[in-house]
Order: structure tokens, then sequence, then C-alpha cells
């Protein structure tokens, strides 16, 4: 269910669920608070009881009398807007259930993430500025659901190809991966889609499980490769193994409909999917505060190494975070990122914060080296 922790506060004076809105109202006032995308249909009489001046509701369902008298007060409601498949007001991240609802009754094209991707695809051009603010809301609503979500955790990025099939020998190293940079306290965070990035978030799934789980998943996931031709059979194999093995670890993926041709993994148990790649991008990266690792991967790995070096190269974020390319023939002869990085690197800080490993088994400890580096430096 697309729904908080039952009793999870929230850390501002945000109001996200129902159970926020009935301790706001305990304790005697809506006043000045924003309420976002709550269903108050059936709490007409609190809202009619208490004080709502200066509060803001975004895109939460309200009885008219009860709309009526919050306005009156000098409340700001933002209505719902209908025939949306998304939620611009959102107040929460998704969920691999919500995104992927009813995929076993109508198989993908029957999902909400499906019905999103449609939309974006009729909107993207039609230089409607209606449309372009509705995507501007709802991913700035994911960026602050998001924020909210990460505060206070170690976060490391692991970026590689779409491409990697399940079943591959690099699928399994990529989920190995994610698995041992879960159990050592870190949250992993990816692109959100197939290959290298599903497979870490699979990793990080199945951290509290025994090791033998991860080689039965990959095993299982392995009979069905790739998200083409079938979608829906891929998602389904996903599924499936989370029904096998539920209560998984969770980890964070960050997908976009901009490459909606390329469905969001279900492993990850908080999705935040954008409209607008770039704002994607630069946020995944941003929020890799304990370091990246970048598997063997095409253009647009190679894109998201040099996003992350620029501001490592200019300190625009504070100090360096940790780089570590994994692949030394990869990154040295087929797509030669690495000489131009440490080129770029010379002489400055994050010099010491950047490795080259051969495996994706070296790449943790190289993580770690380049972390107790900066840590030494500081002390």
């Amino acid at each position: 269910m697309d729904t908080p922790e039952a009793g999870t506060p929230s850390p501002d004076n945000e109001i996200e669920s129902l159970t926020e809105f009935d301790a706001s109202v305990a304790a005697g006032s809506l006043a000045g608070r924003r309420v976002q995308s709550v269903d108050l249909t059936d709490r007409s009489a609190a809202l009619l009881a208490t004080d709502t001046s200066g509060a803001v509701f975004l895109g939460c369902r309200m009885e008219p009398a009860a709309a009526e008298k919050v306005r009156a007060e000098g409340a700001f409601v933002f209505p719902p807007v209908p025939g949306l498949p998304f939620d611009p007001y959102r107040g929460l991240l998704y969920t691999p259930d919500a995104l992927y609802d009813g995929l076993a009754q109508g198989g993908y094209e029957a999902t909400p993430d499906a019905h999103a991707y449609r939309w974006f695809c009729r909107t993207r051009s039609d230089g409607d500025v209606f449309s372009s603010m509705l995507r501007a809301l709802h991913d700035d609503a994911v960026s602050d659901a998001l924020d909210e979500l990460l505060v206070g955790t170690r976060v490391v990025g692991v970026m590689g190809g779409h491409a990697t099939p399940r079943g591959s020998a690099s699928y399994a190293a990529a989920a190995r991966l994610g698995r041992t940079l879960a159990r050592s306290g870190l949250t992993v965070a990816t692109g959100g889609g197939p290959g290298a990035m599903e497979a870490a978030n699979l990793g990080a799934y199945a951290a509290p499980h025994p090791d033998a789980m991860l080689d039965k998943a990959c095993e299982l996931l392995g009979t069905v490769p790739s998200f083409t031709p079938s979608v829906t059979d891929w998602a389904m194999a996903a599924f499936t193994v989370r029904e096998q093995w539920p209560r998984g670890g969770r980890s964070v993926a960050i997908p976009t409909w901009f490459y909606g041709h390329e469905p969001p993994n279900p492993f990850a148990g908080h999705i935040a999917k954008y409209f607008a790649n770039a704002l994607r991008e630069d946020g995944l990266l941003a929020r890799s505060t304990a370091g990246v690792i970048f598997l063997p991967g095409a253009a647009g790995t190679v894109q998201e190494i040099f996003d992350s070096t620029t501001p490592n190269y200019y300190g625009s974020r504070g100090e360096s975070s940790p780089m570590v390319l994994v692949g030394r023939d990869h990154w040295t002869r087929e797509l030669p990122a690495w000489p131009l990085l440490r080129a770029l690197a010379a002489g400055r800080p994050m010099e010491s914060r950047i490795a080259l490993v051969d495996t994706v088994e070296e790449a943790p400890e190289a993580l770690a080296r380049l972390s107790s580096t900066q840590g030494a430096a500081d002390g």
C-alpha cells in the first residue's frame, strides 16, 4: 500500500497521513499546517471545529461545506486535479506495489506507472503550461518526500547500465555488491531501472536474508532476462521473488518517466520517480553522500560520472564525495573516462577521493578507504 508506516511523525509542519491529521486536531489547531494529499472526506466535523487559518491543503479531498469553511478562514485550498494518472501533490514516495497496481490482472499496460508514462508522452511537447506546471509540482513533491526519507542516513549511489541481463555473472556481482553495502549500514540508491540498477536494489533487498537466498533469487529471475519483449513477465518474476522472500531490506530507487520505456525495478522499498530527468540525475548524485560506485555502463553511466565529477572539482557541495569506478579495462580502454577523471582531479582535494578497481568485489573496500582518507584529513 502507498501509505506511511502507522504513527510515523512528519519531521516538520507537513501533514501527510490521517494519523498526523488526527494528532494535529487533537492538539487543538491546524493553523499554518501543510496538509498534503490526504483524503479528508470523513473529517468534515474536525475541519469545521478546528482552526485552519493560514493552512495549505494540497490535493486534499473535502466535502463542500468543509472546503468553504477553511477557505473562509484564510486557508489556501489546491483541489485534486481530475483525470490525472498521478498525484501532483503527493506527500510520500512511491512503492513497487503502488506503481505496479493491477499488474497481475491487466498486465503492465494497466498499471499506474504505464498510465503516467503515456500521459507524459502525450504532454511533454504540447506546450501546455498547465501540464508542465503539474509535472513540476509532482517532481518538487517527490524531492521533498525523498529528503524527508533520507534525513540522517548515509547513502551510497550505485550506477550502471540498464542492459545487464538477469542471469549473467555481471548481474549477480552487482547484486552481491548491493547486499554488501546494505549490510555495512549504508542505504543503497540507484537509478531505479533494470539491469545493474535492479541488481543493486535486489542485493539490498536480500541483505536480511541468508546468503543462499540471493543465489536462488538470481536463478529465478534469470528465467526472464530482460524487460523486452514483455515488461509484464519481467515484473511478475520480480514480484514472485518478493513473495517467496518477503520482508526484504530497504533501498531507494530514483527512476524517471523520461526513460519510461525502461520500467522501474520492484526491489527498492522507496521509489522517487520523476518526470524531469535532469532533476532526477542531479538529485540522485547529490544525495549519495557516502559516495558513488560506477559499474561498467555506456553513455548514461559516463554522463553520471562527470555529473558527479563537476561538483567535486569545484567543491560546490562541500567536501568531495568518493567515486569508485569498477572495471579497469572498461574505463581505460573501451570508454576511457578514468584518464580524464584522473587528469581533472590532479592537484585538487578530490584527487584522494577517486579510485579505479578491477572487480566489483573490490569496490566496498575502496569506498571505505576513500571515506577514511577524508576522515583523516578532516581530523
